[in-house]
């Protein structure tokens, strides 16, 4: 299986779905450049799970300053051609940020957002990994990353609702979503493979792929 040339696939979905376990994962049968965010780069991290309020628009403008740079830098790669896989499109701040940031402070991000994203290229099809707050919370105790302790299922029933919210909406790209709570496609190679072929296959629209229905 293969790629067009120059093809740019983004993986997302909220905390502990899996999304750069998919992504190492097409990058590797693909045979593609990779380029995975890294949320142990953003000093403010920890601080905002200990106490989101205080630290949240410290933590939301660093990332959306790493995802700008790492986004723009996709530019160049699509001028020579390169097929690329990444574990978050731009968008992903939005959606954190309209959860975590108060009104005066999400005017500020916005506006700052707003000029950042002209820079940020288009991704060719979206993986959006739809998955419940339990098998979240469940992946991320057995990540066991120290800062994630602090997180709690309402947290995470928030975070899955405004994601649903959002990619609701999603037009700017082929869309599939995958039922991340009833697939595994890191140990069960059945249904890793029948992912692989829907992502070879490029489907436009938006298509819902859940192997156990």
């Amino acid at each position: 299986m293969s790629l067009p040339a120059g093809t740019h696939i983004a993986v997302d979905g909220p905390i502990g779905a899996g999304t750069t376990s998919l992504a190492r994962i097409l990058s590797d049968e693909f045979d593609t450049r990779l380029e995975l965010e890294d949320p142990t780069a953003n000093p403010f991290l920890p601080d905002f799970y200990r106490d989101p309020r205080r630290f949240a628009l410290q933590t939301q403008l660093s990332f959306l300053l790493f995802r700008h740079r790492q986004q723009a830098s996709l530019r160049q790669l699509s001028l020579f051609h390169r097929t690329v896989v990444t574990d978050y499109i731009f968008e992903k701040d939005f959606i954190f940020a309209h959860m975590n940031l108060d009104e005066r402070e999400l005017d500020l991000y916005n506006r700052v957002a707003g000029i950042l994203v002209k820079d940020v290229p288009n991704p060719d099809m979206v993986v959006y990994l739809q998955s419940s707050p339990g098998r979240l919370l469940t992946n991320i105790r057995v990540r066991d990353i120290e800062y994630e302790r602090l997180l709690e299922l309402d947290y995470l029933r928030q975070l899955c609702e405004a994601y649903s919210r959002f990619f609701f909406q999603w037009d700017r790209s082929p869309l599939l979503i995958v039922n991340a709570s009833r697939i595994d496609f890191v140990n069960n190679v059945d249904h890793r493979r029948q992912l692989l072929k829907m992502v070879a296959a490029m489907p436009v629209g938006t298509t819902f792929f859940n192997p156990e229905a």
